[in-house]
């Protein structure tokens, strides 16, 4: 089984599609589980120089940006790839995306062409006029005769996906990302040992596939390494671990939420389940520590977690790059990552250097990262990218260990600020989750006429666990500073998520639940 030949971060994305064809074409690329459908990385490659064809033909020519509106199956890869081979820019969406997000993206884009199913009235009813919508090519509706290869007109620093993130703000923004950055990040991953993805793997993949952590860590890895996705589309756990066994998974991109949902399941089979398995990774939100352990007793495998957004293509750190799991950090900076600590206004930490009036924010900081990964910048004018040196300040806040790895506090965005304290979620959810009672927690400010905000927690109970506001107060004595503690507490039966799994903290604000009962 060869490997591909590397791409330059000068060419194209869609060439990582041809050199697996030509290391490889009969190894399988894609398998889609739901349909039973296969396509080799020979029959990927011609089926993508199809769609090519396919989006010349509708107009698209380079640096037109294309609206790709489809779920997570075999027609999602081949119109992301086909698009870019074209020259266009992917405009990646849910096929579920809301209809005032299609209208912003659609519009913020400056697109004319929709890529999206016959049967998606949705998408029918926000064509603009100048816009038309294209099907996408699949193995069902692929050309039986051959077309000629198509060479690809960008590459390099021209634009190859426009990601349009709310982040913090809630304001939908479009990340400008370049082939350049998307290959850079791609060769960062691939050369970390153990290796996130080889030719031999097979690759869960039951992430959406329009968000950049499926896309990148996702489809992208596998791409470069002629390896074999393995797409489940929507997650379910027990579904999932039938499709680990019968299709011998070696290898999963996860999220916090798949390992807590895959723990709920019986010990046994989860264990056997996993019995192919090589590698676990996990991303796009914190993994509790607690969450991990539990998972490695189970199972006996460690989970290796990574950190990024969207704007740093998006992985950063990692901690494949230390060469093993450490439950509660999120690793060391990818080889061509550099990562530092800033203060607001952008200028270094310097040793030693704490806040004298918190001794827990010693050392920390805004993380702020330089690389050829970075994006170029917000759409439309690419403003407020990386700065005259490079450096991009990430918005999240955290601290390096004697090791030199990263442990995550907070969004920057997120900090409650209660009578002039700095109070980090992040802090007041692991102490949290130390109670036996809380299998989830989550912390938001809420205003407060006297301290400016208080702290405000939402809890999901262990099944049957019981509760008081006297015991939980007892409990947070001991791990936080009074102001610190939260003032309200309310019980829900499970946490408000975005589609990676992500904790929705402004919907927390408004989540009615069941207060804690006060003895």
């Amino acid at each position: 089984m060869q490997a591909p030949a590397p791409v330059e971060a000068t060419g194209n994305v869609a060439d990582l599609v041809r050199a697996s064809a030509e290391a490889d074409a009969a190894h399988p690329a894609l398998i889609e589980v739901a349909s039973g459908r296969r396509m080799t990385w020979g029959e990927v490659d011609a089926a993508v120089d199809a769609a090519a064809e396919r989006f010349h033909k509708a107009g698209v020519s380079a640096g037109d940006r294309v609206v790709v509106r489809l779920s997570g199956t075999i027609e999602y890869c081949l119109a992301v790839f086909g698009v870019l081979r074209a020259g266009g820019v992917v405009v990646p969406t849910a096929r579920g995306a809301a209809p005032r997000e299609l209208d912003v993206m659609l519009e913020a884009s400056g697109t004319r062409l929709l890529v999206a199913s016959s049967d998606d009235e949705e998408a029918q009813a926000h064509l603009r006029e100048g816009m038309s919508l294209v099907e996408p090519l699949g193995p069902v509706n692929f050309p039986v005769s051959p077309v000629s290869p198509v060479s690809p007109v960008t590459g390099g620093e021209d634009l190859a996906v426009l990601a349009f993130t709310s982040g913090s703000s809630g304001t939908a923004r479009g990340v400008m990302l370049s082939h350049r950055a998307l290959l850079a990040n791609v060769a960062q991953c691939a050369a970390l040992r153990p290796a996130p993805v080889t030719p031999a793997d097979r690759v869960l993949l039951a992430l959406p596939l329009f968000h950049v952590y499926g896309l990148g860590p996702g489809l992208l890895q596998v791409a470069n390494a002629g390896a074999t996705a393995v797409l489940a589309g929507r997650f379910d756990a027990a579904e999932s671990l039938a499709v680990i066994s019968a299709h011998r998974v070696t290898t999963v991109v996860g999220v916090p939420s798949m390992y807590r949902a895959w723990l709920q399941l019986e010990d046994g089979p989860l264990r056997a389940a996993f019995g192919t398995v090589r590698l676990l990774t996990s991303g796009a939100a914190p993994l509790e520590a607690s969450l991990a352990n539990r998972f490695r007793k189970v199972t006996g495998h460690g989970i290796y977690e990574g950190y990024g957004l969207t704007e740093t293509g998006p992985v950063l750190t990692s901690t494949l790059v230390g060469g093993s799991p450490k439950p509660g950090s999120v690793g060391r900076p990818l080889p061509g990552v550099e990562l530092r600590l800033v203060h607001p206004d952008g200028t270094p930490l310097g040793a030693g250097e704490h806040d004298d009036d918190d001794e827990d924010d010693a050392g920390t900081g805004l993380v702020a990262a330089r690389g050829p990964n970075l994006l170029t910048g917000y759409w439309p004018d690419g403003a407020h990218g990386p700065d005259a040196e490079g450096w991009f300040r990430t918005g999240d806040v955290g601290y390096l260990d004697a090791d030199g790895d990263l442990h995550l506090v907070d969004r920057a965005s997120d900090l409650i600020i209660v009578n002039g304290f700095n109070v980090y979620p992040h802090e007041v959810e692991r102490a949290l989750l130390e109670h036996p009672a809380i299998a989830q927690a989550a912390a938001v400010g809420v205003p407060h006429e006297l301290a400016g905000e208080t702290v405000r927690a939402v809890l999901v109970l262990a099944p049957g666990a019981k509760l008081t506001t006297a015991d939980l107060e007892a409990h947070c004595a001991q791990w936080l500073a009074r102001y610190k503690i939260p003032t309200s507490v309310d019980v829900v039966d499970e946490l408000p998520v975005t589609p990676t799994g992500k904790l929705a903290r402004r919907a927390l604000r408004t989540l009615t639940g069941t207060p804690l009962p006060p003895t």
